[in-house]
């Protein structure tokens, strides 16, 4: 896991934390990775898989033909190996 250093971090901003820690059962730095974690993935965030699958079953879904239509268009060249000369 990777660590992470804040320099210059106000006294009152670390009390704040300190103090919301407490409120939480946490230690400080298990609440600043609580902040961290919850503000890049938020609760409730919408996925982009979720929102195409919520789209397709607003439309009614796919019918086997489309399935078939699809798997008809998709490339099945074999992927060739990467080179470094």
């Amino acid at each position: 896991m990777a660590a992470v250093t804040v320099r210059n971090l106000p006294d009152e901003v670390h009390r704040a934390l300190k103090a919301r820690a407490v409120l939480h059962g946490r230690s400080t730095e298990a609440e600043i990775r609580h902040i961290l974690v919850h503000a890049i993935n938020p609760p409730g965030r919408v996925t982009l898989g979720s929102l195409m699958a919520s789209v397709v079953r607003e439309t009614g879904g796919l019918t086997d033909d489309d399935a078939e239509h699809f798997a008809r268009l998709r490339d099945t060249t074999p992927a060739e190996p990467f080179r470094v000369e």
